[in-house]
């Protein structure tokens, strides 16, 4: 063999090596660059397990979302009961409110004077449930029309659904305890 030959077959092997060690490259930058992403179907399966997730926790958080708002109403209703309505009693010797709806609440929101005291307004605004209603109240002097023999004025949510059902229905009333479903 001839040196050129030689020095030929040496170029041609270096090449050879060359190439073989950038197609090398080649296809593991290509693998890489194809791996970067998700593909169609890991995407589905991720959305799927999302949604089969979301759907047992939606409901179970609406009845919730429903209870928090029940509990709040209940929990106004007590308040109320003790201020303003028992400040009003306690500021005039006992005696509660003798009205209903929204006549009690202009009155305690303006209360005037009694016994020659001028007396400050008792709250600013109608109190309101959970869903943003004004709570209803009665009291005629001896009792009201919800409980026979009751020692204190009716008040009541008239619920979720906006009807007044007088304390019934999904109404939320002082005198009855929604729980138990029993009167208090």
């Amino acid at each position: 063999m001839t040196r050129l030959s030689k020095c030929r077959r040496k170029a041609l092997c270096l090449f050879e090596q060359k190439t073989v060690a950038m197609k090398k490259f080649q296809t593991e930058k290509q693998r890489s660059q194809k791996r970067s992403g998700f593909t169609l179907l890991e995407l589905l399966i991720v959305l799927a397990i999302i949604l089969v997730i979301a759907a047992m926790v939606v409901p179970n958080l609406i009845g919730s979302q429903q209870k928090a708002n029940e509990d709040v109403t209940l929990a106004t209703i007590k308040s109320i009961e003790k201020n303003p309505v028992g400040s009003w009693a306690a500021d005039h010797d006992g005696s509660y409110l003798k009205a209903s709806g929204q006549e009690a609440w202009t009155q305690m929101m303006n209360p005037g004077t009694y016994k020659g005291r001028k007396l400050r307004p008792y709250m600013e605004e109608p109190p309101t449930d959970a869903w943003g209603q004004v709570l209803q109240y009665e009291w005629t002097g001896d009792g009201h029309s919800k409980k026979q023999n009751a020692l204190k004025p009716a008040i009541w949510s008239m619920g979720a659904n906006g009807q007044d059902e007088g304390g019934e229905g999904d109404d939320l009333a002082s005198w009855r305890s929604m729980a138990a479903g029993t009167d208090k």
